[in-house]
């Protein structure tokens, strides 16, 4: 169950001291440097391309900051771009919208709910991989997508909000309803029919240019007729908690705007408040444009054939700054209280979910505001999180995720100033491992660090439940302490070179007792054979979770997450825990599923924290799963086209909860799809997970300035089908890995036949024979070519 439902299930929730928003003369979050000049922002523009605007309408004129501008949009189709034309030049925002609702496709394959919710394997993800790498859309249509099924008599006589609007600067968010309706405007104001439930649950959505936060809603009524409806937060408002709106709605018919009310906020109340205009709706959406592309100037750009999943990684940061007040304030969610409220806000998830994702797309301007207000406002002098229930696993990956931004940044000044509560944190799991080491020889724990892993076993009436030996606990601890180790010298001052020879012992010792333990608790008796998530469990988690109630194995995929992300096990164990996750019914379409007790009702999908599973599905080169745990969470954790990403998502067409470590995790995909480097800081990899029929596409695939512990890297391939030729380069790291390997993942039925580098044959290699190893002086481009069969 989600958070939500898990707190109204007769629990208490225990609120921490935590720092609360600022109100009332407190000062509020400061955001980061960029968010001064974003409002004053002008759009980047691009010349203009008059062609390219025959058969548009013209729709105003107006004048702003003393240039003179002309709107114009392409009425003929709902995806008709709106372009705004200066004598500097044009931006033209683009519209894509996807249909919100269930495809015509019977869903589940053909299979009943209950089948597929009861089996311990993956029938779906079965179903999917049978022919290898799956297809696209497929695994978008094998269930109804999030928020395709709603309706108000379910949610007590009112629409569910599935999408919000807001600003950096704001300290709240405005929800948005199916229809276009906000919480201080309604469509139906300017069109009665828009409250019809019929046409509200056939809606296309999307986002204005691609990934702007700005809702786009299409309505058809017929082939002809449609309504179309935008909605955006108004960038210049200065009100503190208010977020005020922008919106449109408009009757299209026959490709001419027959109808359009224009709204800024309210509804009117003349004479003092009347309906807005044209003119001020696009000086509005012209400085809305500029604002978002400054906030997001940083940002690693990518180019895939199709632009929608570059467009989803950049909505996600744009999000976020939305989420956080101020830009950089930790919020685990958004609007409702139980996700929204203070006692989240020092959430480990969040704080290292965000880190990750903005470290791994070069905006190191947010990450270290985030790192630095984390430090601040939520780790207290002796390591502890300010926040009700601390995660044994995440101190781990604090630790490491230390060691990265040093690594990609070099920013060392930023770790000195917060250096005694990082040692305090590695100090933590120092003194939960040497309390586990007293424990008897023969104990089941013995050796592996104690503690909750899960946040929410705090709120039970008996927390020492979940206070026990789940691998994770240790093996991220592990991760941790060696991950920071070789690059404390740089910022631990006196006595750090003995400190980081202390935690790298302690570091294998941890490893050594997990792989040790682990292997002893294998159940061989089972298929495919079972490891359960802590040892000594005489039950699988399915049937720990039927029979005992309250179970020590609540919330097992957490602990599967975590372990396989932390990378301390060997090949086949790490293998024999995917296998085991998958095939005792611990996935969802091939997603870690949010393991419940078995039923017929339901199999969700976790949309957070489950990206360590997909992470050790990549290194491990089962690449087919990668790609579906990829296309699943896109389409199963996402609403459709708007992209609210759920905690945790049914396959029924409900609405999930949104939380934004959910929303991160598609960026991090697809970063490690294109530059990947391993655990061990020896080998980076290239284009690893790029599908096949990306490949067969012959549109480009590129990525520039990704960091990387050596430095920026880029790439570029792009196949020639009919001469079935592959062309491409790779802009090499300031610094040498041991190895760079560029994985060419050919359409289905072709092989490798030779490949250049730099026009020296090269002998393809790694596990499937299709990896070309590539070296050259670092910091230079190395060009390559390869022929295919």
């Amino acid at each position: 169950m989600d958070r939500r439902q898990f707190l109204q299930h007769g629990l208490a929730a225990t609120a921490a001291a935590g720092s609360g928003l600022a109100i009332d003369g407190i000062a509020a979050p400061a955001p980061a440097p960029a968010a001064a000049s974003a409002v004053l922002a002008k759009p980047v523009l691009q010349p203009v391309d008059e062609t390219g605007l025959h058969g548009h309408t013209r729709v105003c004129e107006f004048r702003e900051d003393g240039i003179d501008w002309t709107v114009y949009e392409d009425l003929r189709t709902p995806q008709g771009a709106i372009s705004f034309v200066s004598a500097a030049g044009m931006l033209a925002l683009g519209k894509r919208t996807e249909a919100a609702f269930p495809s015509d496709q019977p869903p589940y394959f053909g299979m009943k709910l209950a089948e597929v919710a009861l089996a311990d394997a993956d029938l779906l993800a079965d179903h999917l991989l049978r022919d290898g790498d799956p297809s696209e859309q497929e695994v978008r249509d094998a269930a109804p997508p999030p928020a395709s099924l709603l309706d108000p008599k379910d949610h007590a006589g009112r629409w569910p909000w599935t999408t919000f609007v807001g600003t950096r600067e704001a300290l709240d968010t405005m929800p948005i309803l199916p229809n276009g309706r906000s919480r201080t405007w309604r469509p139906e104001h300017a069109f009665a029919e828009l409250g019809d439930v019929p046409l509200i649950k056939r809606r296309h959505e999307g986002l204005l240019g691609g990934w702007m936060p700005a809702v786009h809603k299409v309505l058809p009524t017929s082939a002809n007729r449609h309504y179309d409806l935008l909605v955006f937060a108004d960038v210049r408002a200065q009100d503190r908690f208010i977020v005020q709106t922008w919106h449109r709605s408009v009757l299209v018919e026959d490709g001419r705007a027959t109808k359009t009310i224009y709204t800024h906020s309210y509804p009117e109340f003349p004479p003092r408040r009347g309906s807005a205009t044209a003119e001020d709706f696009y000086r509005g959406l012209l400085r809305f444009a500029g604002y978002w592309q400054q906030l997001l100037r940083d940002t690693v750009q990518a180019s895939l054939p199709d632009p929608s999943w570059n467009d989803m990684a950049r909505f996600a940061f744009a999000r976020e700054l939305v989420v956080r007040p101020g830009g950089t304030y930790p919020k685990y969610g958004a609007v409702e209280r139980d996700y929204y409220g203070n006692e989240y806000d020092g959430f480990q998830d969040t704080f290292t979910s965000s880190l990750y994702a903005n470290l791994e797309w070069g905006r190191f301007e947010q990450a270290a505001a985030v790192l630095d207000g984390y430090f601040n406002d939520f780790v207290q002098a002796d390591g502890m999180p300010n926040m009700r229930g601390p995660e044994v696993g995440q101190f781990g990956l604090i630790l490491s995720l230390m060691a990265r931004y040093l690594r990609y940044t070099g920013d060392a000044a930023l770790l000195r100033k917060h250096r005694g509560k990082i040692e305090a944190t590695a100090q933590i799991l120092e003194d939960l491992h040497e309390q586990s080491l007293k424990l008897p020889a023969n104990a089941p724990g013995h050796g592996l660090i104690h503690g909750w892993n899960e946040s929410d076993a705090c709120l039970f009436p008996d927390p020492t439940l979940w206070w026990k030996p789940y691998y994770a606990n240790s093996a991220l601890a592990a991760r941790g302490l060696a991950d920071i180790a070789p690059v404390w010298p740089r910022i631990g001052g006196t006595g750090a070179a003995a400190t980081a020879k202390r935690w790298h012992g302690r570091a294998q010792q941890l490893s050594v007792q997990t792989e040790r333990t682990l292997r002893a608790n294998i159940r061989h008796d089972l298929k495919p054979p079972y490891i359960g998530p802590l040892p000594g469990a005489k039950l699988t988690f399915r049937q720990s979770l039927l029979q005992e109630s309250p179970s020590e194995q609540g919330w097992p995929h957490r602990v599967y997450a975590e372990l396989l992300q932390a990378d301390v096990l060997p090949e086949d164990l790490a293998n024999l825990v995917i296998d085991c996750v998958r095939g005792h019914g611990g996935t969802s379409l091939g997603v870690v599923a949010n393991i419940a007790p078995p039923s017929p009702e339901s199999r969700d999908l976790l949309g957070f924290i489950s990206y360590g599973y997909a992470q050790q599905l990549l290194r491990l080169d089962r690449i087919e799963e990668y790609l579906l745990f990829l296309y699943a969470h896109r389409y199963h954790a996402h609403t459709r086209g708007g992209w609210t990403a759920g905690e945790v998502s049914g396959i029924t067409g409900g609405m999930p909860l949104f939380c934004m470590p959910a929303q991160l995790t598609i960026p991090l995909l697809l970063r490690w799809m294109l530059v990947f480097e391993d655990s061990a800081g020896e080998q980076l990899h290239l284009a690893r997970a790029v599908p096949r029929e990306w490949l067969a596409s012959g549109q480009e695939i590129a990525i520039a300035g990704a960091p990387t512990r050596w430095g920026k890297v880029g790439l570029r391939l792009r196949a020639d089908a009919q001469a079935q030729r592959i062309d491409g380069h790779v802009d090499l790291p300031a610094a040498a890995p041991d190895g760079i390997w560029l994985s060419l993942r050919l359409p289905t039925g072709k092989r490798l036949v030779r490949a250049f580098v730099d026009g020296v044959e090269a002998t393809p290699g790694g596990r499937r024979g299709d990896a070309l190893p590539i070296a050259g002086r670092p910091g230079t481009r190395i060009e390559l070519q390869a022929f295919y069969a």
